[in-house]
């Protein structure tokens, strides 16, 4: 399983002499956008773990399963941290494109806004000691943290006006991405995915194995 992540990951760094493997030249930004491989799918992974803990989180309310309060944080951590990776890239690439790491573009704003967001939500967690009070408030904030997580993701972005490129899916629903491209993104999207769901059954094993010592 590793070593499939691996290559996945380390498709879009090659660069082989194979016909097969040309890297189309974008203007203004040559080989610097290869970070487009690791941007994007940062920025889906972080999307998908926040749904994760909130679905967890509602399992929780429902079973009050302190499993699922372990796979909901576990998850939260782990959305914290890609969001943070799509922070930095994006803040990279827009060197590249804008001249600046930051500009307080909406996409930048809102994905700081929900950086605020899940830091709050681990503050809370370190300020309850019990264990079923910190797990129900943190459910509930974890439901509400994801409620505005699409807003902030994929609706406040495209309201308003904004230098970021459009995104891989347009509004017509055309791909702005050639074979090769679109076939080394999805390399990167699914080595990154297995990646989430790798760290994520590690931490959660790591603090069930933490949780029945003491």
């Amino acid at each position: 399983m590793s070593g499939v992540i691996a290559m996945s990951l380390g498709l879009p760094m090659v660069a082989l002499p194979q016909r097969w493997y040309e890297f189309p030249i974008i203007p203004g930004l040559e080989e610097k956008a290869r970070i487009m491989f690791f941007h994007v799918p940062t920025a889906w992974l972080s999307v998908l773990a926040f749904v994760s803990s909130m679905v967890y989180s509602i399992r929780y309310l429902r079973k009050k399963n302190p499993e699922d309060d372990l796979r909901s944080a576990s998850s939260a951590g782990l959305g914290f941290m890609f969001c943070i990776l799509a922070t930095v890239t994006g803040a990279i690439w827009a060197k590249f494109s804008w001249g600046t790491y930051w500009n307080w573009d909406p996409r930048q704003t809102s994905i700081f806004v929900l950086l605020l967001i899940y830091g709050a939500y681990f503050a809370l967690r370190s300020a309850i000691e019990v264990e079923e009070k910190r797990a129900l408030l943190a459910a509930v904030y974890s439901i509400i943290a994801g409620v505005t997580m699409p807003f902030f993701m994929f609706i406040m972005p495209r309201i308003l006006s904004s230098l970021h490129p459009e995104p891989l899916i347009n509004t017509q629903g055309k791909v702005h991405m050639n074979t090769t491209m679109l076939v080394v993104f999805l390399s990167s999207l699914a080595g990154f995915t297995g990646l989430y769901f790798w760290m994520w059954n590690l931490h959660v094993r790591a603090h069930r194995i933490a949780y029945h010592r003491f």
